[in-house]
């Protein structure tokens, strides 16, 4: 007979409602908490895209046109990660491949995803 294979499932403890606990929550802001490369990664990715998309439907709603605009969603979106990593969390940028690193992570998806919903917005508002 052949044996089944053992599967390792992770165990996620869930409120009533089907919520993950608010610990997973509370990691975002924790310096404390240990993060690996992939973890961080992710979460300043994805902090960055919803950046980029809120940035672009206000730009959009407003509207606002012109370089300066870009260029101070670029500052103000480097300005949020670079606070999140070295003063919220106070992770040793070094371990994850320096400042570069970091900051590049998720830039050119948070741009895209910016200038698109910056024009859509623009276009369907006021045109």
């Amino acid at each position: 007979m052949k044996e089944g294979k053992s599967v390792k499932l992770n165990y996620q403890p869930q409120h009533q409602n089907g919520h993950l606990s608010p610990s997973k929550f509370a990691k975002l802001f924790d310096p404390e908490a240990s993060w690996d490369k992939d973890q961080l990664g992710d979460v300043l990715h994805w902090i960055r895209q919803l950046l980029g998309l809120v940035c672009g439907f206000v730009w959009g709603s407003i509207p606002l046109v012109g370089g300066i605009w870009f260029v101070l969603f670029m500052v103000m979106s480097s300005g949020i990660i670079y606070g999140y990593y070295a003063m919220i969390l106070k992770v040793d940028e070094e371990e994850f491949g320096g400042h570069g690193a970091l900051l590049q992570e998720g830039l050119f998806a948070s741009i895209t995803l910016f200038v698109l919903s910056w024009t859509l917005v623009y276009s369907l508002a006021h045109f």
